[in-house]
């Protein structure tokens, strides 16, 4: 056979088994596509990253710099060392659009939580927002290395919230700090606090802060944001963010003013973690910092009662 009549040859059976997968194709139909998790959607109509998590759900928030379509944009992720600055970002809505309809949560339209790495410095800050979505906020960053910026908010379109993060850089002389191990009991400003609780993986605890000043009982605490305390709970390591919510609120008729803040949480891993329960005396805003540690997971309903813990913080003005 010559070369033109194996070409010829060559060329037929090819289109035969083409022809052939083609009528198998349209026998049995395609392949079914792999399949993929259901994605919740948003009000604007854009597919979720993932659900949004419940009340009480012991997930992490603060991971990711975008979730469920939202976006922390900071202006500047390079801040000067020892000394105020200016913090100003943008949350950008799934469209891309700036964001500027949200859903109050403790008084205000969004929480900002700056912390470094070291989980030494901590600062709870409520920004400004512009008409246009620019939010600004007045930080002080005592020391060079690199920290966490949160912003912790809920949109007008959605019902559960949001803890988006980045990370910021002070430029300058870094010196790595061990985590703080002091105990249960910290002093703020002539203010005794103790903690009693622990954090459990996978399972809700109570967490129940003590405050006494020179040996007596405080039952005056302010309210604050709609409570006698607000907590804010990060995993060290990758600085994972908690959700964790006060028990009762001012004016419930069943919620006392102190000497006890409670508050339910969840651990969502074995591990070390930094607690900084922000609450108000006589006007002034003051934040205490315990280390609790969070044992393995339970796997029947007993859990101990007590764990290692504890350190204060700086203040910051609020």
């Amino acid at each position: 056979m010559n070369t033109a009549l194996k070409a010829t040859a060559f060329t037929a059976g090819l289109a035969a088994a083409f022809a052939a997968a083609y009528g198998i194709g349209h026998a049995v139909g395609p392949a079914p596509a792999p399949a993929r998790p259901h994605a919740a959607h948003t009000a604007h109509g854009a597919p979720a990253e993932e659900p949004a998590p419940a009340h009480g759900d012991h997930r992490v928030g603060g991971l990711q710099i975008a979730d469920r379509g939202y976006a922390l944009r900071l202006d500047r992720t390079v801040v000067p060392a020892d000394g105020p600055t200016e913090l100003s970002f943008r949350v950008l809505a799934p469209d891309g659009s700036p964001l500027t309809a949200y859903r109050p949560v403790h008084e205000k339209e969004l929480h900002l939580i700056v912390a470094n790495r070291d989980l030494t410095d901590f600062q709870h800050l409520h920004p400004v927002r512009a008409a246009d979505g620019t939010w600004t906020a007045p930080a002080t960053i005592a020391a060079a290395g690199d920290y966490r910026v949160f912003a912790d908010f809920t949109p007008a379109a959605e019902t559960e919230p949001l803890t988006l993060g980045a990370d910021l850089h002070a430029a300058g002389d870094y010196r790595p700090a061990a985590l703080p191990q002091t105990g249960r009991t910290v002093t703020v400003d002539g203010y005794t606090l103790t903690l009693a609780g622990d954090l459990t993986p996978g399972r809700p605890g109570r967490l129940a802060f003590t405050v006494t000043r020179d040996g007596r009982p405080v039952t005056d605490l302010d309210p604050y944001l709609a409570a006698y305390g607000h907590l804010v709970v990060l995993r060290a390591g990758d600085l994972g963010y908690l959700h964790v919510h006060p028990d009762g609120a001012p004016g419930d008729g069943a919620t006392a003013p102190g000497p006890e803040v409670d508050f339910t949480a969840t651990a969502p891993s074995p591990g070390d973690y930094r607690l900084f329960l922000d609450f108000q005396h006589g006007g002034t805003v003051r934040t205490a910092a315990f280390t609790l540690t969070a044992g393995a997971a339970e796997s029947t309903p007993a859990a101990a009662e007590n764990a290692p813990a504890a350190v204060s913080v700086p203040d910051h003005q609020h």
